[in-house]
């Protein structure tokens, strides 16, 4: 039985959204880095373009925690994991920290890990240790570790911050509104992180600032229990899976990737805009990702768009997400009215919206089994399709995302989170499914849990806990 681990860690959150969450984040983890320090930060809920961000501070892949899409025992080990290996585990929160079902709140407190609360101190002064004391004690049982303010002005505009806490709250820092910090945003959240020319220039004056307003010290160590491991089953050996990535298809998880290597696939990655065709694959996977800001030139690669036509019409596996499935349709419009024709084996088309269109935590029940995930998109489309299967959100959002299928095809607004059913994403990929489970059933009887497994498989957790279902 593997004995716990401990590791210095905290949860930053905050009062809501847009009080400058990662920024904060990621000056802590280069802060720490930059000391070096071995920094592992992971991201409370679904979100892609926050750890792209997170990983360029820490210089460590970044993963998603939570407790309904990943699950309570696969947030367990990888935070296990994480303990390890690092002198610091940092774990932004999402939304306000008692927003949702679970929330940030919940994850810290299952977890025994300690809140860092970030305030924004624009035009505040003295009503910041209000706020301060507010989130420490609103619930009793949540762990403090103490608070941060942002966007201060004068260093004066800090020290009335600082001398605003009371009941012995621990004062982190400020950072301030300098420009030269902040990170931008665009319509779906911050820009990605290969977009920014001077990222690492603003995270190590993020880093500076912070150093200089606070002794940097490591929060108090955690207990971090063992999970249970559970071997991933390879389902997809020899599976030669084209994952489409670059400026327009990025939106993929970490997690997500390691489990179809965990089953076997070997990922084969290429370029929409650029590559002129596809590389010698089973199955292809497009992610979502801003196509919307490259439309004009996915369309200009006509060699591309009949690589991925050829593709389906062999009758091969394809999973499309969100702006992979924009990608599939005859037409995607900007929010400036300009149309490009794109791949076309979905009639129908698609136009940006100026306003958000859908955000919600979705599960969906397809024919291979339930699999979790979540839709953010400010697109609308119009089809005659009819879904085989429509998202059902756990906390009653907007959106019920309907799921289409046309042959091996299938598309979706959804971001799937594939650690919640292994079995069905590899039905999803699998060339020849029978062959796939025939070959599991002709192996090695199935490793124990625990930390030993079997020398030819590996270790990979089926997060929410769903119920493997075989088609």
């Amino acid at each position: 039985m593997s004995q716990p681990r401990h590791c210095p860690a905290v949860l930053i959150a905050a009062p809501a959204s847009g009080q400058g969450k990662t920024t904060v984040t990621a000056a802590l983890a280069r802060l720490h880095r930059n000391q070096g320090r071995k920094v592992r930060v992971f991201k409370c809920g679904p979100d892609f373009l926050d750890p792209m961000i997170l990983e360029r501070a820490s210089g460590a892949p970044v993963y998603q925690l939570d407790m309904w899409m990943v699950g309570e025992q696969e947030s367990r080990r990888l935070l296990w994991e994480a303990a390890g290996e690092a002198d610091l585990i940092l774990i932004e929160g999402v939304m306000g920290l008692f927003d949702g079902t679970p929330s940030s709140a919940d994850l810290a407190r299952h977890f025994g890990v300690p809140v860092l609360g970030v305030i924004d101190g624009t035009a505040m002064a003295q009503t910041f240790g209000a706020l301060a004391l507010g989130l420490a004690r609103y619930q009793p049982d949540l762990p403090f570790a103490g608070v941060l303010a942002n966007r201060v002005g004068t260093l004066r505009h800090a020290q009335l911050l600082e001398g605003s806490l009371t009941e012995g709250l621990r004062w982190y820092g400020a950072l301030s509104r300098e420009t030269g910090i902040e990170l931008p945003s665009r319509h779906l959240g911050l820009v990605q992180a290969s977009e920014l020319n001077d990222l690492d220039l603003r995270l190590d004056a993020a880093a500076d600032a912070l150093a200089s307003s606070c002794e940097v010290a490591l929060p108090p160590a955690v207990e971090f229990a063992a999970p249970d491991v559970i071997a991933a089953e390879p389902l997809l050996a020899g599976v030669r899976i084209a994952v489409a990535r670059d400026e327009a298809f990025a939106f993929t998880y970490g997690a997500s990737l390691d489990l179809l290597r965990a089953m076997g696939a070997e990922l084969l990655f290429f370029s929409p805009i650029r590559d002129a065709g596809l590389p010698q694959a089973d199955s292809v996977y497009l992610p979502g990702g801003y196509p919307e800001l490259h439309h004009v030139a996915l369309s200009r690669n006509t060699s591309m768009l009949d690589a991925i036509r050829a593709h389906h019409g062999a009758g091969k596996p394809l999973l499309a997400e969100c702006g992979g499935m924009l990608y599939l349709l005859d037409s995607l419009t900007d929010v400036e009215g300009t149309r490009a024709e794109l791949v076309g084996l979905l009639a129908g088309d698609a136009v940006m919206q100026k306003r958000l269109a859908a955000l919600a935590l979705q599960a969906v029940e397809l024919p291979e089994g339930l699999l979790r995930g979540h839709t953010y998109h400010h697109s609308l489309t119009s089809t005659g399709l009819e879904p085989i299967a429509r998202g059902l959100s756990p906390n009653g959002g907007r959106g019920a995302e309907a799921v289409y299928r046309q042959g091996r095809m299938t598309a979706s607004y959804v971001h799937f989170y594939f650690p919640s059913n292994p079995t069905a994403v590899a039905a999803l990929f699998a060339p020849d499914l029978e062959a796939a489970f025939a070959a599991v059933r002709r192996s090695d009887k199935p490793a124990p849990t625990g930390d030993r497994v079997s020398s030819d498989r590996t270790p990979f957790n089926v997060g929410a806990g769903l119920p493997a279902k075989r088609p």
